[in-house]
This record gives C-alpha cells, structure tokens and sequence, in this order.
C-alpha cells in the first residue's frame, strides 16, 4: 500500500505570528518509522531518561539520541511549509518557510520543491542545508537528499563538528562526509566575520569522514595579509594529526644568523609519523632535519638524524644522529637502544639546536649503549655495552664494554630485608695511555627493622668485595693514572655496620586560625666502616657525594664502587612537621641535622688529599612551607661553626595565584673549594609568567652571577593570546661552552612563534624554552572545543 498525503494545521505559528497558518505534509518512504535525529553527548545514568510519574506516563530525555535504520530501510520524510501543492505519492512545492527532513539531512528555503521519485530537492531563497552537523547557507540548493548529493551557488558552510567554516562560488556536494568547493575560503576561528586568518584557494577537498582538508592554489592570510602560499595544502579540520606543511619558524642567532625552516609532516599512521624539517641558516646553508617516531605496545622510540652539506663557516659536511628505542619482549625481559653521534667537537656550539628545543647550555657526551634487561620479583639484571663520544674540552668518562649488573632484594620475610648486587664491568675510555681494565663487585646486605607506635630501629650489615684485574696502568701524576706501584691483579673486603633510629611524636596546635597536627622526630643515624687502603683502585665510576639532607643519612660518602669510606660517626637529626589534618597536607617543614666524628676519615678520592677533619660536620637546616593563596618557599643552609661561615645556602620561593601567574625567586651559594676551581657560586634568579592584560602574558628568567657581575642566562619572552591565534616571542642568552682562553662563552638566540588555533599547534622550540626556564609555566589554552552538531540546531 503506497504511503497516504495527510495535512495538520498548526496555530499560532512557528514565528509566534497570530492567524498565520502552517501545512504539515509528511511523505512516508518507510510507513510508520520515524527517526529521532540526535547525537549521543552523556554516558551511563546520566544519558537515560528520567520518568516523570507512572509507569505509562512520558519520559524527560536529557539529550537527543541517534536510531540509525535497519538495513534495507529508508528513513521518513517530512516537508513543512505556509503552503504546499504537488501530486500525490510523485512530487510537492512548498512556499513560504520551506523545510524538508530526512533522517539528519535537512532542506530549508523560502521556496521547495521536492520529487519523490528521484529524492531530487530544489530550493530557493535563503537556502540552508544541514547534514550530519555541517550546514550550508546560500540562494538555491539542488541535491538528492537521502544520497546527500548536489550543489549549491555561492554557499557559506560551517562544520559544527569541528568549527571550520568558509565561503565559496559553488559548493559541489558528493557524500554526507565529502564536498568540493569551488573559488573559496577556510578558517578556524569562531567568528562570523572577519576572521583574524584564513585560507583562500581555488578549490577545497573536504572530508569530514578523516577529518582532511586540502585547500587548491591556496594562500595563507593573516590580518589580511599573505604569509604562506603553495600549490597544494593539506590540513585537518580538527586538532588530530594530519600530513602535510606545518607553519614555517623563524629564529636569529649570534651564531648562525637568520634560521628559517619550513617543516612537513608525515602521518603515517596513529603510532607512527616523520617529520622532514628543511632549514636555511644564513650563515652556514641548508640544514636539513628528519625524525621518525614509532609507538606500539611492546617498544617505542624516535630516530632524528641531521645534515649539513659543506658549511660555509667550517667548509666540512656536518651531522648528527640520534637513535632510541626501548622494547617489551615480555616475562620481564626488555631491551634498549641510545645511539647519539655527531660529526665533530664544535657541533653541540653550532648546531645542536633541533626544531622542538631551545638551547639551554652544550651537550658535550653523546651516549651510544645498548642493553638487555630484566625483572621478576626480587630479581633485576642489566646487561649492557655502554661507549661515549666526548668532544674537545671535556673530561670523558669511562664507559662499560660490557657490564653485567645482578641485583636481588627481599623485604620483611620475618622482620629481615636482605638482598645483594653482583656487578661484573669492563672499563674503557677514550684517552690515551689510561688506566683501564675489570672490575667484579658483590655487596650482599641484611637489616631487620623494629617497628611500632612512634618508634623505629633498624641495624643494617653490609659487605663490599671488589676484584680489579688490570688491562693497561696509566702513569702516576695524570688524571686517568694511577699511584705508582699499582698491582694489575688485587681484591678488596669491607664491611659496614649501621643502626638507624628515631621517634615520631605528634600533638594537635591552633595556630593562626587554623587546626594543624604538629610532629616532632628525633632521629639518629650510627655507620661504622674500617679503614682500608684503596689507594691503588682506580676512579671507574665514582666521586665524592654531595653532603645534604639525603646523603648524611647514607653510610659512605662517595657514590660508586671504587671508594668504601671508614667511618666511625654518627649523624642526629630533628625534623618538626605541621600537616593539615583535614587533607593530610603538609603545611611546614623544618629540620635540622649534623654529624659528629668519633675519628677522622682516612680514604680519600684521590692520594695525597688531607684527611684531617672536624669533630663534626656543617650544620644543616631546611625548612618547606606552604602558606595557601599560592605561595610556597623551601630554604637551606649549611654553616660551619668552627670557622663561622657559611657553606652553601639556597632560598627559594614561589608565588602562584592562579593559572599562569608564577613568580619564583631564588638565591645560591656555594663557597669556594677546589671541586668548584675556588670560584665561588653566587647567584640571584628570577622568573615569573605573568599577564599584563587580558591577553598579554610576559615571560622571563635571569640568572645572574653576583660575583662575576654576568648574566648566567637569561629569557625574555612575551605572548599575545587571541581568540583563534596566539603571537610568542623571545630573547635568549645562554652558555655555549668555553671560548680558547678557558672562560665561558655565551650566544643569544631570538625565536619567534605564531600559532594559528584550528590549523597548527607545533612548538618550534619557545614553549618548551618557556616551560624549562620558569617552573610553574602554564601554556596559553587552545582553542575551545567544538560544539555538539546540534548547538543551534536547524
């Protein structure tokens, strides 16, 4: 039975006009279905109707759903207008307010006519076509509507789903995802008129369904004026990732000029994608950049490799590469690759800036290892090969070729812990006429700790053997040497005894207004190692320890294997804690500690050092507060009361009201000693992000050496937020090395960054320089999120 013509008059109508009457004529391709347009915005309870009253009364839906049809199914039709003519079950006209519906495809024009035969609708006058979120406005429409086919002359078009939209001559309409426009435009930015940039182009390929589009003849405008052009440009219509060129950047350097580079990007696939980044720099050449990156569930790294045919400035070919990987064979073995080398020694100076960083300082080792590792339980091995390309005017270190590192671990089996570390290593090094050879480690350890109700105590006893077996004995007197004398075959044994102790107190406090549970803990820390003689060991891996609140609790001095310092002291310690007991937040630190000797200490780095010291340590004290609206500050200090000066000192605070408001203030000192060359540190450093109007934010940092009266280094930056695009700028003044006479050299570096929201989102290297250089640095926000496709629906 053919589907039946009915009409219904509606009163008022739908403009709220008394007296003006409306036709309904639905035509019915599937008789009795008709769908809901909707698109699925919540989950779970809060997506299902809430009832009303009874079981049979009306249900409040909190949004609209999708009912896609069955296969083989048609959706229903409705036509609406003032008034309508037409022959049953072949066509119908429609004046005045015209709207067809099919499924989420609709029609609207002062003027509609419609052919159920060929599905074929024509309108006129103020047209408008939606489909599936994106909607097309112009004077005529023709299109097959459940196939979404046809064309419309002159269209202005907005994707809802991801907020582009634009103008063109003609739209051709191929699909509910695909449309061609024809002498037309594109823009991201959420305005009506005007938008600050915009593509125009003599053709665009738009497919909604992979989120692409591909501007013909296209022509990048800012405010108006043309900033990139090229004969085919494609982007995405959303954030996601899509192939194609990224905006240009361009940088100044006191080292090599003006820096311009024009990256394209890859999108291989969701876990892969290449970016090939050409770069003119003006006083070198061409520098050409590729970094791959791969991701997948059991491994993942990046490969960046850089060239730069015959330099104008060192007239050589220069390179870099760059190689990491890590994989998951499973059971709980894995796998690693660093390679990193470069061409020659002045390559971190000159050319060690990739696109996505920005200076801060020289890389002078370029770690090549590789290893296989693995896990279960309390077993972790580490095999590796580890080698290092060191460049001119550093200190190189040894590397491992090969190592073999067993450790296993055990915790409260009856009260006891208990575990070992079984190391097997071959040192090699790339200066001449050193010290080299193997060396075998086994420190095996138990402890068993009392625990209870504001107490604890724990004695710990630990074994260090050391076996040396020397390939090549370098001469006495230089740095990789050793004393002479030195056997090539010898053995160490050392234990250690130490006893850990301490009280936890607590009481409830009112201060300020506020309820706090304040602690109080007293702690000592007791090591006992004999003195051995390791003067023939050579440094493989090992310096002296930095002396802090982590280190004076630890039993040797030196970090590595080839120094076990004696020892015969004790360290005590008070620390005092207030908590917020609402949140368990800690408000307040302060601690403060020192050690005393009970005899000196004999084992020393190098031979020929004094061992002469003190009864006991430098006086530490720290203290940590946070006092609420954002601010917060941590303080240190290290005196000497023998000589009555201070050590070291390190004052910091921080301020931060709000989102990308920070203020950080710091001050450093160290006195002078022999590992620093007896130059002291002494330092003020300042930096802050902080908006200076609605949509200026500044940047800074300085770091300023009050001794050498210098900047150490320095930024100063500023960004402009705008709705649909951001402006960054920033000066840079950063260590670049040592220059012939020993004393350090700096450049300055200048980068600019224009971001265009909806189109690019790609650092050239200011963001990251911001985010380094200030901590608390919060990056501008990103353009708002699309609407739903139905925000202001049809």
């Amino acid at each position: 039975m053919p589907p039946r013509q009915f009409f219904q008059t509606i009163s008022p109508s739908d403009d709220g006009v008394p007296g003006k009457r409306r036709l309904i004529a639905a035509l019915l391709a599937v008789p009795g279905l008709v769908p809901a347009l909707a698109h699925a915005q919540l989950s779970g309870a809060a997506a299902q109707p809430e009832q009303l009253d009874g079981p049979w009364s009306l249900r409040l839906a909190p949004q609209l759903e999708d009912h896609p049809n069955a296969s083989g199914q048609h959706p229903a039709t409705f036509v609406l207008g003032d008034s309508t003519t037409g022959t049953v079950d072949t066509d119908l006209a429609v004046k005045g307010a015209g709207e067809l519906r099919q499924g989420s495809n609709v029609v609207k024009g002062d003027a509609l006519h419609y052919d159920q035969d060929t599905d074929m609708a024509n309108a006129y006058g103020n047209v408008t076509v939606v489909q599936n979120g994106t909607t097309f406005s112009g004077p005529e429409a023709h299109l097959k509507v459940e196939a979404n086919e046809g064309f419309m002359p002159a269209p202005k078009y907005h994707f809802t789903l991801t907020g582009g939209s634009g103008s063109a001559a003609r739209a051709d309409l191929l699909d509910s995802e695909r449309s061609v426009l024809t002498t037309g435009t594109y823009t991201a930015c959420h305005c009506s008129t005007n938008p600050a940039w915009y593509i125009k182009g003599s053709e665009f390929d738009f497919d909604t369904g992979s989120d692409e589009g591909v501007a013909h003849n296209a022509v990048l405008f800012f405010q108006d004026v043309p900033i990139f052009a090229s004969p085919w440009l494609s982007f995405p219509l959303s954030g996601d990732r899509r192939s194609g060129l990224l905006p240009p950047t361009f940088s100044v350097s006191s080292t090599n000029g003006y820096e311009i580079s024009l990256p394209y990007y890859f999108n291989i696939a969701p876990n892969r994608d290449f970016t090939f980044t050409p770069e003119i720099i003006s006083k070198r050449g061409v520098f050409l950049q590729g970094n791959y990156r791969y991701l997948s569930t059991n491994y993942s790294g990046s490969i960046t490799g850089t060239f730069l045919p015959d330099d104008a400035i060192t007239k050589t070919n220069r390179y870099a590469l760059f190689i990491q990987h890590n994989q998951n064979f499973g059971n709980g073995f894995g796998g690693y690759v660093y390679y990193n080398k470069v061409s020659d020694n002045t390559y971190p100076s000159d050319l060690s800036s990739p696109a996505n960083q920005f200076l801060n300082g020289t890389q002078t080792l370029y770690q090549q290892e590789a290893g296989l590792t693995y896990n279960n339980g309390p077993w972790s091995v580490l095999g590796r090969y580890q080698h290092w390309q060191t460049v001119e005017s550093s200190t190189p270190p040894y590397g491992r070729e090969p190592q073999l590192n067993v450790k296993y671990a055990k915790y409260n089996v009856g009260g006891f812990d208990y575990g070992m570390e079984a190391d097997y290593s071959r040192f090699r090094i790339t200066e001449d006429n050193a010290t080299e050879g193997d060396r075998v480690v086994f420190n095996p350890y138990v402890s068993y700790s009392l625990m209870g109700p504001g107490y604890f105590v724990t004695p710990k006893v630990q074994w260090h053997f050391a076996s040396y077996n020397l390939s090549n004995i370098g001469p006495a007197g230089t740095t990789f040497g050793s004393p002479v004398g030195t056997p090539k075959s010898f053995t160490e044994s050392i234990p250690t005894f130490s006893f850990d102790t301490g009280l936890v107190f607590d009481r409830s406090v009112h201060l300020f207004g506020q309820d706090y549970i304040q602690t109080l803990e007293p702690r000592l820390y007791y090591v006992y190692t004999p003195y051995r003689n390791q003067q023939f060991a050579p440094l493989f891996d090992t310096a002296e320890s930095d002396f802090g609140l982590a280190e004076i609790f630890t039993p040797n001095t030196f970090v590595g294997n080839d120094r076990i310092a004696d020892a015969n002291r004790l360290t005590a310690a008070l620390t005092t804690r207030f908590i917020d007991p609402a949140s368990g937040d800690e408000r307040a630190r302060f601690v403060i500690a020192q050690q005393y000797y009970f005899q000196d200490q004999r084992v020393t780095l190098n031979s020929g050092e004094s061992t002469s010291q003190a009864t006991h340590s430098d006086l530490i004290a720290g203290a940590a507060l946070k006092i609420g609206a954002g601010f917060a500050s941590e303080t240190a200090f290290q005196y000497n009361a023998d000589s009555n000066q201070l050590t070291k000192a390190s004052i910091g605070f921080g301020y931060s009201p709000g989102t990308s408001r920070v203020l950080n203030v710091a001050y450093r000192y160290t006195r002078a000693n022999t590992t620093l060359d007896f130059q002291p540190i002494n330092q003020v450093l300042i930096s802050a992000q902080w908006p200076f109007s609605h949509r200026v934010y500044a940047v800074g940092r300085f770091n300023y050496d009050l001794n050498g009266h210098r900047i150490v280094d320095g930024l100063v930056g500023m960004q402009y937020d705008a709705d649909c695009w951001v402006l960054g700028v920033g000066l840079q003044r950063y260590a670049n090395g040592l220059n012939t006479s020993g004393t350090p050299n700096s450049s300055t570096r200048f980068l600019a960054q224009l971001t265009l929201k909806g189109l690019s989102n790609v650092d050239n290297g200011l963001v990251a320089a911001f985010r380094t250089a200030v901590p608390g640095y919060t990056q501008l926000p990103a353009q708002s999120p699309p609407d739903s496709r139905f925000t202001d629906y049809q």
